[in-house]
């Protein structure tokens, strides 16, 4: 794909080189992202961070990308902040959005609805997630993870094997991961779920039409022993009709350190996009494998810097500038990284 100028809505952008491409960008910017050097490269540039949904990772993650390329943020959080509320529409939202920004991110609780957004507007957008549609970013800081994970184990994305556990039904970061997965060579996966929150089949039949191998369960213990990743996923109850239907659901499938010394292989990463429900009556990641150094969430969140700061670079054309805008880190950066 020709990323300068490009918006990016969907996993169905990709082929293989253009992830290889982002993963080549976002090497590049580890100095930056882990405060060893800094870059002015986007000096002036203006993010306009649109998120009608809640957001934490995401949102911020990206403010802290854009602002490491040197560039400026602005924020909009939440309908009852902004003029949709009046009853504006996304159309003019987007026409008037985009002549104050020369990049926009966006994420709303309608599928298909950044998709709009982005066909009025007069700058590139990124989709930070559509409903329970897709959330592309989310899904190439995952495979970035992955592939750091495995490099770390001699191994590569190709003949990997991956279960999915939680809902796949409502989970926009495993429709868009198992999207990507599919560009990818001997790659096994199964799916978790109860019956009523398996992953959609038209995802099913892609994968499969891929030559993915796919398994679907509903049994945690025997789908995680025999895999290389275990990426959970907590119960999306915000897209449920009532609490009650959500609570049905809720502790189905728990994954701690008990089930995971009796059940996984020794060195088993363990993924979740996060947040994960802490709840008593929730827990799909315990607290209790805070100290498994197989846990690669916190990567993970540190691996969405460094992905997004690639969009970025990519799509506003700056790539090969960065380094030429670049200076010593003058602030004490408490060795975190």
């Amino acid at each position: 794909m020709e990323f300068a100028g490009s918006n990016i809505l969907s996993i169905q952008q990709f082929e293989r080189a253009d992830v290889e491409r982002v993963f080549s960008v976002a090497d590049m910017m580890e100095p930056y992202a882990h405060r060893r050097r800094r870059t002015k490269v986007l000096d002036g540039a203006i993010l306009g961070n649109m998120f009608f949904e809640p957001s934490t990772r995401t949102r911020v993650s990206f403010g802290s990308a854009f602002n490491l390329l040197g560039g400026e943020v602005r924020e909009t959080t939440g309908f009852e902040s902004s003029a949709l509320a009046k009853g504006e529409s996304l159309y003019d939202t987007a026409r008037v959005l985009s002549g104050y920004s020369d990049v926009i991110v966006m994420r709303h609780p309608a599928e298909g609805s950044v998709a709009e957004f982005a066909a009025a507007s007069r700058v590139p957008v990124l989709n930070g997630g559509d409903g329970a549609n897709e959330h592309p970013s989310q899904a190439l800081l995952d495979l970035y993870t992955i592939k750091s994970e495995m490099a770390g184990r001699g191994r590569g994305i190709d003949n990997l094997r991956i279960a999915m556990v939680g809902d796949l039904r409502f989970g926009r970061t495993v429709h868009s991961l198992c999207k990507l997965l599919c560009l990818f060579d001997n790659v096994h996966v199964t799916l978790v779920s109860p019956q009523e929150l398996g992953m959609p089949g038209e995802i099913v039949e892609r994968m499969r039409s891929a030559g993915v191998d796919v398994l679907e369960s509903d049994q945690l213990e025997s789908s995680i022993a025999a895999v290389d990743i275990v990426y959970s996923t907590r119960i999306q109850e915000e897209r449920f009709s009532t609490q009650e239907e959500a609570d049905l659901y809720r502790g189905r499938f728990r994954l701690n350190q008990s089930v995971y010394t009796a059940n996984c292989e020794p060195n088993t990463v363990i993924m979740h996009p996060l947040p994960r429900d802490s709840r008593e009556m929730a827990r799909e990641l315990d607290d209790d494998l805070n100290d498994n150094p197989n846990l690669a969430i916190f990567r993970q969140t540190d691996n969405g810097v460094l992905v997004r700061m690639a969009l970025f670079a990519l799509v506003l054309d700056v790539v090969d500038q960065v380094d030429a805008h670049a200076s010593d880190v003058t602030w004490c950066t408490a060795g975190r990284f």
